[in-house]
């Protein structure tokens, strides 16, 4: 049994649903993740971590964002993330 709920897209409402959908548009996809429909159960938080998340990998910096993506999978599969 779930202890946090996710939010669907299709129950997103107000600023949940305003960066579910900059969510897709920023990552190029046609879904929400399911981290993210987790973290919007709390939306300030969610925001707040997108904002962050789309900082730190999109901003333009010394490394472009396919180069942090791949380091991001290489770091998640080193830790033993099964996600």
């Amino acid at each position: 049994m779930a202890i946090i709920k996710m939010i669907a897209e299709d129950e997103a409402m107000g600023k949940t649903k305003e960066i579910f959908e900059d969510i897709k548009l920023s990552l190029k996809i046609d879904f929400v993740p399911n981290m993210y429909k987790v973290m919007a159960s709390k939306p300030v938080y969610l925001e707040e971590n997108w904002n962050k998340i789309k900082t730190v990998m999109q901003e333009p910096g010394k490394l472009d964002s396919l180069t942090k993506e791949i380091i991001a999978v290489a770091v998640s599969a080193v830790m033993g993330c099964q996600y």
